[in-house]
């Protein structure tokens, strides 16, 4: 709760916006559930903006704030329409509500110009966690190293960007 961050803690300088569900299989268009869609997005977007939204006003009382939001690159629509590119399965819950949380990144960053208040989406790669089962080749230490650099960019950092280890990554 926000107020035990100001008590307990004196505020809050960074937002690791972290949840995330893949939902139930199958996800191909043609049958995934409405249901199914309703429980992802739930998670992957609202979570984040309900988040988000109850800790701004502790944010904004931070001399360094940063928002992180935790997406991926199956939400990157210029690699989910590129032939041969490698995005995953069909995911017709997970994939897109990534996209989405990757717009309200843009939307957030947008209303917070300005204000000191820095947001971007990263992605970790494929981590082994169990989201995944921990069939990740990646270690949860390699996969947190890109949002130890969104948090701690500087106060003339990017906003409103999409980056991996290697950099940005296209909408």
């Amino acid at each position: 709760a926000p107020a035990a961050l100001l008590e307990g803690h004196g505020g809050l300088d960074v937002l690791v916006n972290n949840a995330g569900i893949t939902g139930t299989m199958p996800q191909e268009p043609s049958v995934v559930t409405a249901a199914n869609l309703r429980t992802v997005v739930e998670t992957n977007v609202i979570g984040v903006v309900r988040v988000t939204n109850a800790v701004l006003p502790l944010l904004r009382r931070s001399s360094a704030p940063r928002i992180v939001n935790v997406s991926s690159t199956v939400g990157s629509l210029s690699r989910q329409s590129t032939p041969g590119a490698e995005t995953g399965p069909v995911a017709a819950a997970y994939s897109p509500s990534k996209t989405f949380l990757n717009a309200i990144t843009v939307q957030y960053a947008k209303e917070l110009a300005g204000t000191g208040i820095l947001v971007n989406a990263g992605c970790p790669g494929y981590v082994a966690t169990d989201l995944n089962g921990f069939r990740g080749h990646r270690t949860p230490e390699q996969g947190a190293a890109v949002f130890l650099h969104l948090a701690t960019l500087p106060d003339d950092g990017p906003s409103g960007g999409f980056f991996d280890v290697g950099g940005t990554i296209p909408w």
